[in-house]
């Protein structure tokens, strides 16, 4: 899937990715304040959760339960500086115990990732307009 969107296309975009997907670990691409975080607060929001979803950028977790118990974690690597410190927080027990779990900077972690993700890539074309990418 690939097309363009605007910042009020937003709950739209994050339904598809939500109807559209077969698996829970999404790795999300793109520049620094292209929208990542914005598009995850959405995605939290349609899989039921009450809580604002909030950035993890100092705590590189956060975690959220959706009104029908599903688990939701919300990953931000950008301030790691190492494997070690995201083996330290136990990220492979986040990754295998079939929770949605959505990765900004991922690459920070690439080792460390199931076989199994979707990227989603997105790209700012400037106007408060985005390409997205989803394979």
């Amino acid at each position: 899937m690939k097309q363009k969107y605007t910042l009020e296309e937003i709950p739209r975009i994050a339904k598809e990715i939500i109807e559209s997907i077969d698996c829970k670990v999404i790795l999300f691409n793109g520049e620094m304040g292209v929208g990542k975080t914005t598009l995850i607060k959405e995605l939290v929001k349609q899989l039921g959760v009450k809580d604002i979803a909030n950035s993890p950028t100092f705590s590189l977790v956060n975690e959220y339960i959706s009104e029908s118990n599903q688990i939701i974690y919300h990953f931000d690597f950008y301030r790691i500086n190492s494997v070690e410190e995201a083996m330290d927080i136990g990220i492979e027990d986040y990754f295998y115990n079939d929770a949605w779990c959505f990765i900004e900077w991922g690459e920070k972690v690439e080792n460390l990732l199931p076989l199994k993700t979707v990227n989603v890539n997105i790209l700012a074309n400037g106007d408060n307009e985005r390409t997205i990418e989803i394979n």
